[in-house]
Parts: structure tokens; C-alpha cells; sequence
């Protein structure tokens, strides 16, 4: 039996790794602010699946949260075998809208904490020879627009500069980058989605299976559904300049309302 660890284990993709995890057979440590939430998930997984629920209580925007997730991931006695850093939020209104409080707390959540907790977690996996960590991007990492799709960036260089890295040491670390998911990700923003396509929609449960089958794959990048595949692919051939033009004007149709 493994213990997977999910940071944002309450909601969208997040509860969508710890329903396949957990009907896996993988014990979980369900990481999220809300103690009542991660309760119930704990109890409703544990109760269906026969499997051990742990619940850590931990706001990734403070120093002290992300020590608690840290030091749970650095216990040898109890390995955490599979780290998903799927914490994250947007903030609504385009740079300068924004106040600084608020980008510098989403940056502490998508980099500082992304980078401590994949640092704890792969440390005493390096020690016992195995294990994985999924770190949750965005297709917006590949477009120029905003703080979000700045620290985006960040976290899929990083995974894959890591998995570099880490090659040989049969530990693997893929940054996944979805599209549209239908989760509690845009309210909580204050973004309206009613402009936003429906064929530009995943289903979270399908998103993770992918996501499993490309990390034991040993890709250290997952774009988890051929019409974003296609998508960036476009991405990569249209100069920059013209991309920002695009992006920007996609940003004012697709993004809050």
C-alpha cells in the first residue's frame, strides 16, 4: 500500500486525484484550508474505498502551512510515495487591477510552495529509490498574459529542469497542464464562464487518468487531451509578438467577466 499526498484535496482536480487514488487502493494525506471539507472527503473515501484518509489543515499562502505540509512529506516512518502540488487560484482583473498582496500570495502558493514541498517530498524519495510528483500547471503557462500564466511557467520549468535532474534516480516529476475544468476554480476568482466555448471544457476525472498514464509513462510534461495538444502545438509555431496580440485579446473574451 502507497500514501499519495494532495495538496487542494477538496475540489475540481484535486478531489479528482484523490477519487482515483484512493479507488487504487492508495492510502491519502488530504491537504486543504477547510478542516470540515477534508473531513467529510476523508470519511466519504475511506468509507467507499477501504482505504486510510489522513487530513492535514494547511493555508499554502503562509509560511506556516507550507512547513506543516513539509514536515509531513519528510517522514521517513511514514513515506508519502506520490506528492500532487494541485494547490492553486486565479486572481481576477489584468496586471496593475490587481493589488500586489494578492500576486504575491498566488506566486508563494504556485512557486514558493511548489518548490518546498517538491524539495521535502523528493528528498527521502531519492533515499528509497521511488516515487512521483505531479506539480498542476496550466496550458496558460505557454501563453504570454498575466502573473498567472507567469507562475505557470515557472512551475513547468522547474518540474522539468528537476526531472532532468532526477534522471536515473527512479523518482519521476511531471508538470500537467490542463485547459478548462469545471471546478470551484472560477468562482472562487470571481470569473464568469458563460462566454467560454464548451468544446474548451475537461472533464476533471478523465484529466487525472491521463495524467497517471503519462507520469507512469515517464513524461515529464502531460498535456492531457489532443484538443489542447493541438492547441499549443499552434502555440509554438506563432511568434511571439503576435501570440501576446492573441492572448491578450482571448484573455478579454474567455476571461473574468
Amino acid at each position: 500500500m502507497t500514501t499519495a499526498l494532495i495538496t487542494g484535496s477538496t475540489a475540481g482536480i484535486g478531489a479528482a486525484f484523490a477519487r482515483r487514488l484512493a479507488a487504487d487502493g492508495h492510502d491519502l494525506v488530504l491537504v486543504a484550508r477547510d478542516t470540515k471539507r477534508l473531513r467529510e472527503q476523508a470519511t466519504e473515501l475511506h468509507d467507499r474505498h477501504g482505504i486510510e484518509a489522513e487530513v492535514l489543515t494547511a493555508d499554502l499562502a503562509t509560511d506556516a502551512g507550507i512547513e506543516a505540509v513539509a514536515a509531513r512529506l519528510g517522514d521517513r516512518k511514514n513515506p508519502v510515495d506520490l506528492l500532487i502540488n494541485n494547490a492553486g487560484f486565479g486572481n481576477r482583473g489584468r496586471y496593475l487591477d490587481v493589488p500586489m498582496a494578492d500576486e504575491l500570495k498566488m506566486l508563494k502558493v504556485h512557486c514558493e510552495a511548489v518548490l518546498r514541498l517538491t524539495s521535502a517530498a523528493v528528498a527521502s524519495m531519492r533515499e528509497r529509490g521511488r516515487g512521483g510528483v505531479v506539480n498542476v500547471a496550466s496550458v496558460a503557462a505557454f501563453l504570454p498574459r498575466g502573473t498567472y500564466g507567469a507562475s505557470k511557467a515557472w512551475v513547468v520549468q522547474f518540474t522539468q529542469g528537476a526531472a532532468k535532474d532526477l534522471a536515473g534516480s527512479g523518482v519521476r516529476l511531471m508538470a500537467l497542464c490542463p485547459g478548462f475544468v469545471r471546478t470551484e476554480f472560477h468562482e472562487r476568482a470571481g470569473m464568469g464562464t458563460d462566454n467560454i466555448p464548451g468544446w474548451m471544457w475537461l472533464d476533471a476525472d478523465k484529466l487525472v487518468a491521463a495524467a497517471l498514464d503519462d507520469l507512469a509513462r515517464g513524461k515529464s510534461l502531460s498535456i492531457p487531451d489532443p484538443r489542447y495538444k493541438t492547441l499549443m502545438a499552434l502555440v509554438k509555431v506563432t511568434p511571439r509578438a503576435l501570440l501576446g496580440g492573441i492572448s491578450s485579446r482571448t484573455g478579454r473574451k474567455y476571461g473574468p467577466q
